[in-house]
């Protein structure tokens, strides 16, 4: 098998309108629309809005969109009751899973598959996810959950049911930024766990429940979260040279450096590294020191070992980035989510309603069978009682 096929690598297995990567000169696509232009003059809400629907809205489709995000906020109460039964050792991600499968039984057109539906059950599930990761990490610690604001932003609001005080104007600018960057990002994993099982006719409930436990897993959400477990690790600038040449050494790898896509720096991370500096210098934290000097050292290390260059990527700093924010840091992965609802979201109606060409059919990849073979026909069944 060509070694570039496994994984789906390089395979095209469908067309889309939301989200262009050009990896070769690190941009990011959405729906026309450079990353940069939109962390410096969109909101979370707006991009939303731009993925799920292919434009820019008008002021007055902006407000309507953002009043019924408002209005969905709330969780239904059996299953802030569930939330309360689970153990405290619960991990995050696993809650959120089974918190999107269960908001399917609070739906009362399920039989309804149209796309308005669907882009109603969008709206639904954009506006529940942050209120279910926050509630979540108010009931294992013992603490009330926090009602949602009635008027506010998507980042402001969930900071404020995290920690039950508003945040500053300036850290819910970082984190609708934050939501921005990782709003969407074509087929990566999770994207296409979501897009295959729509090929299957699945609600969008069962999609997303999908996408969330293929985010969770360490080589694609999970990652940001050994990201911070290496710079707690580490410690201190001083020891960085030593733990990433050990590391890499010994054949480990560097989390939140290199990409499946990116052959340069991924326009996230250059982002983000400004933010957690900023973050960093108003908190008087050092993680972000720590990070950059991982990343300067990792590069360094691979040009003078004269193996294949490596850039960071979108975990790198974002790790850092929260941390300095007082936010826990198992919660990296659920806000990841939190944010990457909408591209999901947007996937699915694409995969359900064909909005490019060809039409999406059921996903079926074919695999290169190596196992066991016995002769021409294949193994001959021996019966329990003859077998030694």
């Amino acid at each position: 098998m060509d070694a570039r096929n496994i994984g789906l690598r390089n395979i095209e297995v469908a067309d889309t309108r939301i989200c262009s990567i050009d990896g070769e000169n690190g941009k990011l696509i959405y729906r026309g629309y450079d990353i940069l232009d939109l962390v410096n003059h969109s909101s979370f809400e707006e991009t939303a809005y731009l993925l799920l629907f292919g434009e820019l809205p008008s002021p007055e489709g902006l407000e309507d969109f953002s009043r019924r995000l408002r209005e969905a906020r709330s969780i239904p109460e059996p299953i802030i009751r569930n939330l309360k039964t689970r153990p405290q050792r619960a991990r995050p991600m696993d809650v959120l899973q089974s918190c999107v499968s269960e908001l399917a039984d609070y739906d009362l057109n399920m039989e309804d598959d149209s796309k308005e539906s669907n882009i109603r059950r969008a709206i639904i599930l954009i506006a529940k996810l942050p209120a279910i990761v926050s509630a979540w990490n108010r009931i294992r610690k013992g603490n009330n959950i926090v009602d949602p604001l009635e008027e506010g932003s998507h980042a402001c609001n969930f900071l404020y049911m995290l920690r039950g005080t508003l945040p500053t104007p300036e850290e819910a600018k970082v984190f609708d930024i934050c939501l921005i960057l990782h709003a969407e990002h074509s087929f990566n994993a999770s994207t296409f766990a979501a897009r295959e099982i729509a090929s299957t006719r699945a609600h969008m409930y069962a999609c997303i429940g999908g996408a969330v436990g293929a985010l969770s897993g360490e080589l694609h959400g999970g990652a940001n979260i050994q990201v911070m477990k290496m710079l707690l690790e580490i410690d201190d600038v001083s020891n960085v040279e030593k733990w990433v040449e050990t590391r890499l050494q010994h054949g480990g790898r560097i989390m939140g450096m290199g990409h499946a896509v990116y052959r340069t720096t991924d326009p996230r991370a250059e982002i983000l590294s400004r933010l957690s500096s900023a973050m960093s210098k108003q908190t008087g934290t050092k993680w972000f020191e720590i990070t950059e000097r991982i990343e300067n050292f990792t590069r360094k290390y691979m040009l003078e070992n004269k193996r294949q260059a490596i850039y960071p990527n979108v975990d790198l700093y974002s790790a850092s980035l929260y941390y300095s924010m007082g936010i826990p840091m198992d919660l990296n992965t659920p806000i990841f989510a939190i944010s990457r609802i909408s591209g999901w979201c947007a996937h699915i109606i694409e995969e359900k309603f064909a909005e490019a060409a060809p039409k999406p059919a059921l996903y079926r990849p074919k695999a290169v069978y190596v196992g066991k073979y016995c002769g021409p026909m294949g193994c001959e069944y021996t019966p329990i009682q003859n077998r030694e």
